[in-house]
């Protein structure tokens, strides 16, 4: 155990603490971090493909599973009311082919009487500061087919806000949206947040729909077995780390233990050496080579 009393050293000790620390945080918070990412993208893009496949069912099913069952987002769904007058909202900081842009809301009242919270599209920016002049969506009864999306809840210190002439706010939260236009929404059941609809292309009071996610995983995936794989390897560099020590200390200690000077086995202790091995004094330049290496050698 002496060849490892090196490692109660303060720097082994600190080296020590660090990799445990650094292993622990990729097992236990980098690496489900991401792999958890992962599922959750999966899942995700699992509840698109289904909707794009299945037909559109009537709103007022989806608002019967409040309470309980699975979380409906991205399902396709009809909705029969007439759109609210007045209920403009502009969402903020979106953007629409590169551009800046903002989102349209408008809330719709079904035939029951219920309120919801609807997505109309995109619209371009003008002069990429501000918003174009928004028309009221069409009047009267109308039907329409949309998905269900969750809330996205609300960006602390970004308060809602009236700017030329316009109710905006920067998120799309079915809560903070009953605030701003001073009426009760009915949230459609989305699991934690509550959920409002989008617009799909060609229906009434449409503008740019939001596009939906790709269908890409990401490289969440690849990154948890990363940092699995950083934690595995940090252990197993700090051992590499104490073997090369120890193996540097036993080469010192062997090379310690040697004397410091060593003869020829051959000749015993005290004998000169003989004059056959001797190499002979190089012999003095003579002047006339002294004087050519300096002036050149002329011809003749």
């Amino acid at each position: 155990m002496r060849r490892l009393a090196f490692l109660l050293r303060p720097s082994w000790l600190i080296l020590a603490v660090l990799v445990a620390a650094f292993a622990y945080l990729c097992f236990t918070v980098l690496a489900p971090w991401q792999l958890g990412k992962n599922t959750a993208t999966s899942h995700r893009n699992q509840l698109i493909a289904d909707s794009v496949k299945a037909e559109p069912v009537d709103v007022t099913a989806v608002l019967a599973e409040s309470g309980g069952g699975t979380p409906t987002e991205w399902r396709r769904v009809t909705a029969s009311g007439s759109y609210v007058p007045d209920s403009t909202v502009l969402v903020r900081l979106r953007h629409l082919d590169g551009a800046p842009g903002y989102a349209v809301l408008a809330t719709f009242r079904l035939d029951d009487g219920r309120v919801l919270l609807v997505d109309r599209g995109l619209v371009s920016a003008v002069d990429g500061t501000r918003p174009p002049r928004i028309p009221e969506p069409p009047a009267g009864p109308q039907r329409i087919e949309a998905r269900v999306r969750m809330s996205e809840g609300v960006t602390p210190g970004k308060d809602p806000s009236v700017q030329d002439g316009y109710r905006q706010v920067y998120s799309i939260d079915t809560t903070q949206e009953s605030a701003v236009l001073d009426q009760p929404l009915t949230t459609l059941p989305t699991g934690d947040r509550g959920g409002y609809l989008q617009l799909s292309e060609n229906q009434p009071g449409v503008f740019t729909p939001t596009p939906l996610p790709q269908l890409d995983a990401g490289p969440y995936l690849s990154y948890g077995l990363q940092w699995l794989a950083f934690g595995i390897m940090a252990p197993l560099g700090l051992g590499y780390f104490v073997y090369a020590e120890i193996r540097e200390r036993r080469k010192e200690k062997a090379a310690a233990a040697q004397p410091s000077g060593t003869r020829s086995p051959v000749e015993p202790p005290g004998s000169e050496p003989s004059p056959a091995t001797t190499p002979p004094p190089p012999a003095a330049p003579t002047t006339e080579a002294r004087l050519a290496d300096r002036y050149g050698r002329g011809r003749g």
